[in-house]
């Protein structure tokens, strides 16, 4: 690369002329940290000092470790990409558009996979020319579940009172209690004396990632057992190579459940051996609820369903065998084998129509992200009520001991108190916490998660809950009353069409979230319906919209039986609904022509679509619209679109040794910002590639919080940005080696000791050798969880990994290829390296950057999710 090409397109450090000072072009350095900037208006422009949210560690006396510089190996690269029509880097332009998140997962999800050499690279080709479209796609498939440290109360300095005895905990405070509430009261349907029930437990096991867990879901079934008027029949499909207990058998197998305390194998009787089914398809699902009623006729009936769960999209993957992709929707055939919900709805209405039911007692979905209004209108036509969650469950299910239990002993019981009772229990009872059998091999001594609690005697049956379902949520919900509660929600959209649209897409923004399978680039969009509807009001300023928001909290208090959440989620009321931004409304796989076809029953009866449409192309609608709404074309809006622009980068020097500071600054201009990255690339020039070493939050002055969502507070106006950037890079450390690895920020968090961080890796198994596509996720220096995905790059499914000694996690590298002109052309993932499991989990530690030219900036988020960028370049020695 030119020199000269390269100070113009990475706007490295010079000083600021006279004449530009005069004229109020840029600021006038007299030294790092000090800018005065020209009045705008008349008015001062402010200027906020920012600090990273992930402190690095304090340099020892004698120094601290130094990074190796990174090197790229080219001749490995299978090259691809297309040339931007831009320069890379400076001023770059806003990065809305057709791409998930700004260009999308840097790795393919369960797909796809590099073969074994010793350095392969994944090519993701990508169009493009700022580098912001790079940094920030990828799949938010993550469980926050577990990732807190301690309910909020980590203090910054001494040691809390109450900590965990011992391990990598030591010292954090215990997790706060969770918080439950019925607001239907004890209303719904009553059961009857003598009646009968069936229960009936559709697990789809055939995964390696939770084959473990759910066999152990099947054996909590048998601590209670089928009884005289209560039986539990099951249908679960094992995973080849990856669970070895209990025979280590494959295939699909249906089980008439009997009472059996042996948490470790499965005694109940075989009643078919199936063999290799595929647990993903409606026609399986059928099948066995078919069998399952026509031998064990009930009085009530119950259908449970656990697997991966991905929200309005469906769940219920299966590796093997291979089936024909479903077309209906753009999402559909990308995602391939899966049950999605319209499917579910066929299923469910053949058996009914073949049956003759009216309708189930319950269903449940044991599953993440399924507590959504779109899920539960879907299952309102087959069951008078369901169980689910908002947000990614834990590897532990459901408590199906306590639950089931509690029905053999009161079957006069009605669906309303069953589903109270699966609520109730949920984790708390579960027998991997109660039962100090199961919770010693959870926390085996030997295991990474032993080193997090210390051992299984340290922590307390109720500390071990709260802490594994801090983000956890559960709700059970009265499907007699979705057609009201639709309805109410209806009008209230009619008359959000007379408002302005920015309060709203404001209050989406800032209401409470949950995992996004959609890509970490764009804001979350599976939303809590209550807390929305909460921020709405207050921001509407109108009776008319107030009048109409309390129509709808009401008929919701009506519609949820009962709801749990944790600490971490004290803005969750019960229901979700998907509110994507302009980027995923406008994707085809994300917006209204998969929405509109998956979501179907709901797109029918709500209203909800045709107020995205008009949120975003203004295409308005009438009340008694009932079509599926799919704009033809038009522009895509963005009412939480903030009108910003960046100025280029200033540096008080150009060259910073590790221990120094160098001080950054740049001009914002507009509003809604959101969040404001730090950027740090390596540049190879051996190789002509950038590659990303370090991404951060920054710190505003101040932090907003809503409802225990967290935000920094820009303020309003115009100010300059300024930063002291400390040459220091960050690593993954097992114990034994150091691996350079980029974190990327996931979750803000009240206080930088919360913020939540993930790194990409590759997952082996030691026991099977398989190998998937994980995150890491780091909170205040240790690692807090792993989590594998099933799915594809647009959109994956979630399920919690359990590391044991042996298994490995290699770090995938992120590499920017640049072409001559210095103009970014794709990005790709090689291996680095490989870190293994022992007895505690792993850490990060800050190293000095090692010697080269590093690209160093901002990157500014607004409310919907657009970017803009600014760079310079800075030599560490």
């Amino acid at each position: 690369m030119h020199d000269g090409l390269w100070s113009q397109l990475f706007r490295p450090w010079r000083p600021a002329t006279a004449a530009a000072v005069a004229a109020g072009v840029v600021g006038h350095e007299e030294g790092p940290g000090i800018v005065h900037m020209a009045a705008s208006a008349g008015r001062p422009r402010r200027t906020i000092g920012a600090v990273r949210r992930r402190r690095p560690t304090a340099a020892p006396s004698a120094g601290r470790p130094r990074a190796e510089a990174p090197r790229r190996e080219r001749e490995s690269v299978s090259s691809g990409g297309t040339t931007g029509s831009s320069g890379f880097g400076g001023t770059g332009g806003t990065t809305s558009g057709s791409g998930l998140g700004g260009g999308g997962l840097p790795f393919n999800l369960g797909r796809g996979r590099p073969g074994c050499g010793c350095l392969t690279v994944i090519v993701v080709i990508v169009i493009i020319a700022v580098i912001a479209m790079f940094l920030f796609g990828g799949l938010e498939c993550l469980n926050l579940a577990d990732l807190g440290t301690g309910g909020g109360s980590l203090t910054p300095t001494g040691t809390p009172s109450g900590g965990y005895a011992s391990g990598q905990l030591s010292g954090v405070t215990p997790a706060a209690d969770f918080t439950t509430s019925y607001p239907a009261g004890a209303g719904g349907t009553q059961g009857t004396e003598g009646q009968t029930w069936l229960v009936m437990l559709y697990q789809d096991a055939d995964d390696n990632v939770l084959e473990k867990d759910i066999y152990l879901d099947l054996n909590e079934a048998e601590k209670a057992g089928s009884s005289d008027r209560v039986t539990i029949v099951a249908q679960i499909d094992r995973y080849q190579g990856g669970y070895s207990g209990d025979g280590n058998w494959t295939g699909a197998k249906r089980f008439v459940v009997v009472p059996d305390n042996d948490l470790s194998r499965v005694s109940s009787q075989v009643a078919e051996d199936l063999g290799e089914v595929n647990m993903a398809s409606a026609q399986t699902l059928y099948d066995f609820v078919i069998w399952s009623m026509g031998n064990f006729p009930a009085d009530k009936y119950v259908l449970i369903l656990s697997d991966h769960g991905m929200g309005w999209p469906g769940g219920w993957t299966d590796p093997t065998p291979q089936s024909p992709t479903d077309t209906s929707s753009p999402l559909s055939a990308r995602l391939g084998n899966l049950l999605f919900l319209n499917e579910m709805d066929e299923a469910l209405s053949a058996v009914r129509s073949t049956t003759g039911l009216d309708k189930f007692e319950m269903i449940g979905l044991d599953a993440c992200l399924m507590g959504q209004l779109e899920v539960f209108t879907s299952l309102e036509p087959h069951a008078r009520y369901a169980v689910a969650s908002e947000e990614v469950e834990p590897a532990l299910g459901w408590a199906y001991t306590s639950f089931l239990q509690a029905l053999n002993e009161n079957p006069d019981m009605s669906g309303a108190e069953l589903s109270r009772a699966i609520v109730d229990s949920y984790i708390q009872q579960d027998q991997t916490v109660v039962d100090q059998n199961a919770r010693a091999d959870y926390l085996s001594q030997n295991s990474p998660l032993a080193g997090l609690f210390g051992s299984s005697s340290s922590v307390s049956a109720t500390q071990m809950a709260r802490e594994l379902g801090q983000r956890s949520t559960l709700s059970a919900v009265d499907l007699g009353q979705l057609r009201t509660l639709n309805g109410s929600l209806n009008e209230l959209v009619y008359v959000l069409q007379d408002v302005d649209q920015q309060p709203i897409a404001s209050s989406r923004n800032y209401a409470q979230s949950f995992t996004n399978i959609f890509g970490s680039g764009v804001p979350a969009s599976y939303i809590d319906l209550g807390n929305f509807l909460q921020l709405v009001r207050q921001q509407a300023n109108s009776n008319a919209i107030s009048a109409a928001v309390d129509n709808v909290l009401a008929s919701l208090s009506n519609t949820i039986v009962a709801e749990k959440h944790g600490a971490k989620k004290p803005g969750a009321t019960g229901i979700a609904i998907y509110y994507p931004n302009s980027q995923l409304y406008q994707n085809s796989l994300t917006g209204a022509q998969s929405y509109t076809a998956l979501a179907g029953s709901f797109a029918v009866s709500s209203l909800w679509d045709d107020f995205l449409a008009f949120h975003y192309t203004g295409q308005r609608f009438s009340p008694g619209s009932s079509n599926a709404v799919v704009p033809s074309g038009g522009l895509i809006k963005t009412p939480a679109g903030g009108d910003f622009s960046v100025s280029e980068v200033r540096a008080s020097r150009s060259e910073v040794s590790p221990g120094e500071i160098v001080t950054l600054s740049a001009d914002l201009s507009g509003a809604n910002i959101g969040h404001i990255y730090l950027f740090v690339g390596y540049y190879d020039r051996n190789s002509n590639s950038i590659f990303v070493a370090d991404q951060d939050y920054l710190e505003a002055e101040q932090t907003r919080q809503v409802d225990g969502v967290y935000y920094p507070d820009w303020g309003e106006g115009d100010f300059t940005l300024t930063f002291d950037w400390e040459p220091v890079v960050f690593a993954v450390n097992d114990g034994r080696s150091l691996v350079t690895s980029l974190f990327r920020p996931v979750d803000y968090g009240r206080v930088w000791e919360e913020a939540i961080y993930s790194v990409d890796v590759l997952y082996t198994f030691s026991g099977s050798g398989e190998q998937v596509d994980a995150r890491a996720y780091f909170v205040n220096g240790v690692m807090r969880q792993v989590f594998g995905f099933t799915g594809a790059t647009e959109a994956s499914a979630p399920r919690e990994i359990t590391p044991s000694p042996g298994d490995t996690f290699t770090v995938w590298e992120e590499w920017m290829d640049l072409n001559t002109s210095g103009q970014a052309t794709g990005t790709a993932l090689e291996r680095g390296s490989t870190l293994t499991f022992s007895n505690q989990m792993f850490t990060w530690e800050t190293l000095d950057a090692a010697p080269g030219e590093y690209v160093v900036g901002f990157i500014v988020e607004d409310l919907d999710g657009n970017r803009q960028e600014a760079f310079t370049l800075i030599n560490v020695l």
